[in-house]
């Protein structure tokens, strides 16, 4: 399943008579979506096996596609969002698995240590989060989704969904700044 998304990239796997428009999608999303994938499961081959499984699965479904329900990089996010969960609930009845690390700070460089720094703060800050704020503020910010679409992938009202954003990022902010007042002390 992990050389899923390796195939895709190639065009293996796809009928040969791919739309056009499919393939300015998958290149203008994969990163994204992966992004987003990799935010939600912290597993490099999970968040590949998501991907894939959610190109191929928007591909299947390219024909019934209805603009008036919403865009398809909208779908795909819905899909990701979905694969992901599904993922996760297949992680909570098995025994926890044990995270990467993950990344190795370059000592070599001041200003690669303080990015590094930065980003693990926000991941923690991130993970300090509930569920449903985290997965709020990754659709927005990986899957670049408008109000719109979040509210559509997560089957709420537009303004719910930026009434829930905006207490998200106002409780990351606070969780950020707690962070480095406790790395300060």
């Amino acid at each position: 399943m992990r050389n899923r998304l390796r195939a895709l990239r190639r065009g293996d796997g796809l009928e040969i008579c791919a739309p056009p428009d499919f393939d300015s999608l998958f290149r203008a999303c994969v990163a994204d979506v992966h992004a987003y994938a990799m935010s939600m499961l912290g597993d490099r081959a999970a968040a590949e096996d998501v991907t894939a499984l959610a190109f191929e699965r928007l591909y299947r479904a390219r024909r019934r596609l209805d603009p008036r329900r919403g865009t398809a990089r909208g779908l795909l996010f819905t899909i990701a969002r979905n694969a992901a969960l599904d993922e996760l609930r297949r992680r909570a009845r098995r025994a926890p698995a044990q995270q990467d690390p993950g990344q190795v700070p370059d000592s070599r460089a001041d200003a690669a240590l303080s990015q590094v720094e930065h980003r693990a703060l926000v991941a923690d800050a991130l993970a300090a989060l509930g569920a449903r704020d985290r997965e709020l503020v990754l659709l927005k910010f990986h899957g670049q989704l408008s109000n719109g679409e979040l509210a559509r992938v997560l089957g709420i009202s537009e303004s719910n969904v930026g009434t829930r954003l905006h207490r998200a990022l106002m409780r990351l902010r606070t969780r950020c700044l707690e962070l480095e007042r406790e790395t300060a002390a």
